[in-house]
């Protein structure tokens, strides 16, 4: 069985005073679930204070990016050495915003994932289509690629690792989500991927979450796909109630 995952991703929200509110009402929440891996990604800023507030509880902590060295003149980036350092367990890589707004490649997307498992650090690797590339039809050629690409060089045993989540471009921050259909359909043709470039074992042992608008209206029907292993949440993760209630989801 693969243990659901839920996370939230913050993105370029919250103070780190509004931080330790979030997660301090998350902790409330969400005491004693233990069935389901529970995860906040704040910003930078607010990693270490937050850290710190979550020691101890059943919620762990991602960073939303990295930068594959350990240590050099890259101004303004962080590696994941400093990430595990200041108590991350998770970080997110390829997300849609990055491969988009700051054009980052499936060739150096693969190169964070090698430096964070390097670490000992879990990635979530985030794919997925744009709306013109699903209307063309080429969909599946986009995820093909972007799962070989990004996994290029790993070893089967790695995949242990990594949690591979699929965010549909046209659904995030959009309000649109996949169908349950359009959503499993997807899901499953990535596990297929997963059994081609390594093996049944690996592929039915890997998590792959779902991302894109999800909501304490539709985690439920998500959630009851059989591919799909959890949720890597936007928006709804801001409001404790909201995240709290995807993190509840209806069990089977």
């Amino acid at each position: 069985m693969r243990k659901p995952m839920i996370a939230g991703n913050w993105k370029l929200h919250k103070t780190v005073e509004e931080a330790l509110d979030l997660v301090e009402a998350l902790k409330d929440e969400l005491t004693g679930i233990d069935d389901a891996d529970i995860i906040v990604a704040p910003v930078f800023t607010a990693l270490g204070k937050v850290a710190e507030t979550l020691s101890g509880s059943n919620i762990s902590l991602a960073a939303q990016n990295c930068y594959p060295e350990k240590t050099g003149a890259f101004t303004g980036e962080v590696s994941p050495m400093l990430l595990k350092d200041i108590g991350c367990r998770y970080v997110i890589v390829g997300h849609s915003e990055r491969r988009q707004l700051f054009g980052e490649s499936d060739e150096f997307i693969n190169r964070k994932i090698h430096s964070l498992l390097e670490e000992e650090l879990q990635p979530i690797f985030c794919i997925g289509e744009t709306l013109e590339e699903r209307e063309n039809g080429r969909m599946y050629d986009i995820l093909t690629r972007q799962v070989k690409e990004g996994l290029k060089g790993m070893e089967a045993a790695a995949m242990r690792n990594i949690v591979i989540a699929y965010e549909p471009v046209w659904a995030i921050g959009t309000g649109k989500t996949a169908t349950d259909e359009q959503a499993a359909e997807a899901h499953a043709f990535i596990r297929g991927l997963l059994q081609g470039v390594f093996d049944q074992e690996t592929a039915d042992a890997t998590r792959i979450l779902y991302g894109g608008s999800v909501k304490p209206e539709n985690v439920d029907g998500l959630m009851a796909q059989d591919d799909i292993d959890g949720a890597l949440v936007g928006g709804a993760s801001l409001k404790a109630p909201d995240f709290a209630r995807i993190v509840r989801f209806k069990r089977n």
